[in-house]
């Protein structure tokens, strides 16, 4: 009877571990689609997307190992030279170039978010404002990351990469962090939270 559990621990552990690393993919390829929609702003380097709604997201929904898997796939598709970052750019140079440190904050924010957030199938405000609180955390991690890069590579102040890199984007940042919270307590009711 033991081999039996065992066998069916095994079996359950793998088809766990399979749909861990699909829905890392998919969240990775979901970043991907986020940065498709980008506006332009002309007094910045660094456009607006939806990347961050997913990223967001993902620490929620994957938890902060995968959250941060889906978002380390995101950037090796982008590195090997898909077209997947904001405004179809790719290639080793843009991990390196001003908005670089963004994609690298990418990576950190949703291991802050599940740290914050938590992760599973809970439900209340408490949850809500947990969720939106670890959102918010990995937004400021993403705008650490983001204009310290963009300061040095662009030879700025850290305050001049603070109002080119951070502020006009708070507001919209703000209202991602909102969405992702919403979006993860509708996939909890659903089941759909790991």
């Amino acid at each position: 009877m033991r081999q039996h559990d065992g066998q069916h621990d095994a079996v359950y552990s793998d088809i766990h571990s399979a749909r861990s690393i699909i829905l890392a993919g998919l969240f990775g390829a979901l970043t991907a689609v986020g940065a498709v929609v980008t506006i332009p702003l002309p007094w910045t380097p660094v456009p607006f997307s939806l990347q961050v709604l997913f990223v967001l997201l993902s620490g929620i929904v994957l938890g902060g190992k995968l959250g941060a898997m889906s978002q380390a796939i995101y950037i090796i598709l982008g590195v090997i030279g898909l077209p997947v970052f904001s405004g179809g750019h790719a290639g080793p140079g843009v991990l390196v170039g001003p908005t670089g440190g963004y994609l690298l904050g990418f990576v950190v924010a949703p291991l802050v978010v599940s740290m914050v957030a938590g992760r599973g199938r809970r439900e209340g405000t408490w949850s809500g404002l947990k969720d939106f609180a670890g959102t918010l955390l990995g937004v400021v991690v993403i705008y650490i990351f983001g204009a310290s890069q963009l300061a040095l590579v662009a030879n700025l102040t850290p305050s001049r990469a603070i109002s080119l890199g951070v502020l006009p984007f708070i507001a919209g940042d703000v209202v991602k962090a909102f969405l992702a919270t919403w979006l993860a307590r509708h996939l909890r009711r659903r089941g759909l939270v790991l």
